[in-house]
């Protein structure tokens, strides 16, 4: 008899938006694949139901809810769950600690959970006191009635050990080896400066924004990404567009062949990102053999150890560390080479899922039982 897993709290399945949606994409064929019955819950606006490469052995559930920045999360969270603990799988996984409020419902269904932590969602600068307060509260109410938590890099793992006095799994992101891809048309390989991230001011969007101003001068610069709601970031953007001719706003990118090979072919990669913990497009870009220069955080160094120039969150020293990258040949190679060893011995997809596979086992036969230290 098979296993069942119910997923819930990303924005479905096949979904392009973020780290949770990446890794369910992995996730959940491997787990159908391995003779699991495997649904995933599912925003009606926020998976790509013609994708081609859908696993069509993977059940998507589209709920109801609330599309707003304050209240999707809770309202589509609420719906999945309440569906989830109907239908009563063997074993729920769920992202996010803002649907830790919901967890007694799966509780007295005797449904054992195992829920991501993702980052410190409070120290988000997107966020309002209001749903900074929410998410705090969530991830109590995760830490009193999850059976497991999911930690995705061990700096996480320990503020949330040391805060909760709870044993939480490490579990990262993983990234795919593409391959030889064609270098894309929007850039000549070697050639150019590219960021991919979600434009909140965590990412160091702002910062970035002023050094592609000066990189700009000499080197092509390509932006990846959107705010995901209307936010004057992306102004901004419009306005850096339009005086910088070097300069090129891709929007949001879904394909993942394309968004690879703008990696693989990058003169230099900046990641921004302040905040989380291990981040998923910084894990396929170290897979992708890309050279990048990352804003100095806790985080980032314990991805990249050394695969990586470290600097400050401001134009001037961005922009020195990308232009020093774009244009020393050997130093791009070397940092390349670097980030793509550290992904393949850390942060491959077939560890990550099988970790996954394995705590969702152990949980099935753990049963309801509390996990603390």
């Amino acid at each position: 008899m098979s296993k069942s897993v119910a997923i819930i709290g990303t924005r479905g399945y096949p979904s392009y938006y973020g780290g949770f949606e990446t890794a369910v994409r992995r996730l959940a064929p491997f787990l159908a694949e391995n003779g699991w019955d495997v649904t995933v819950y599912s925003r009606p606006d926020g998976v790509k139901e013609d994708d081609p490469q859908v696993d069509l052995r993977v059940q998507s559930v589209l709920t109801k809810g609330i599309e707003t920045k304050q209240l999707s999360t809770l309202s589509y969270g609420l719906t999945s769950t309440v569906h989830a603990a109907f239908k009563k799988p063997d074993v729920a996984l769920i992202m996010n600690v803002a649907n830790g409020y919901f967890l007694p419902l799966l509780k007295v269904r005797g449904v054992p959970t195992i829920l991501n932590v993702d980052g410190i969602e409070w120290e988000r600068a997107k966020w309002g006191e209001a749903a900074r307060k929410l998410f705090r509260q969530g991830a109590r109410a995760s830490a009193i009635t999850a059976n497991y938590l999911i930690a995705d890099s061990k700096e996480i793992k320990r503020r949330w050990e040391n805060k909760t006095h709870r044993k939480l799994e490490f579990i990262p992101y993983g990234g795919d080896e593409p391959g030889d891809l064609p270098i894309p048309a929007e850039g000549q390989s070697g050639k150019y400066a590219l960021l991919v991230a979600r434009f909140v001011p965590e990412n160091t969007i702002g910062p970035f924004l002023d050094a592609a101003r000066t990189i700009a001068k000499t080197h092509d610069v390509i932006l990846v990404g959107s705010a995901g709601y209307t936010d004057p970031i992306e102004d901004k953007i419009r306005r850096l567009v339009d005086d910088s001719p070097r300069v090129t706003w891709l929007g949001h990118i879904s394909n993942d062949e394309h968004l690879h090979g703008l990696w693989q072919n990058a003169g230099v990669y900046f990641h921004g990102h302040s905040v989380g913990g291990t981040n998923p497009a910084l894990v396929q870009a170290m897979a992708c053999s890309t050279p990048t220069v990352a804003r100095d955080t806790v985080y980032n160094r314990e991805v990249l150890d050394d695969a990586a120039l470290f600097v400050e969150p401001n134009g001037s020293d961005i922009a020195d560390a990308c232009l020093r990258v774009l244009n020393d040949p050997e130093l791009r190679e070397k940092l390349g080479a670097k980030a793509f060893a550290r992904s393949r011995s850390h942060y491959s997809w077939e560890q990550v899922c099988a970790d996954y596979e394995a705590l969702l086992e152990h949980a099935i036969e753990s049963g309801s039982r509390h996990i603390t230290f």
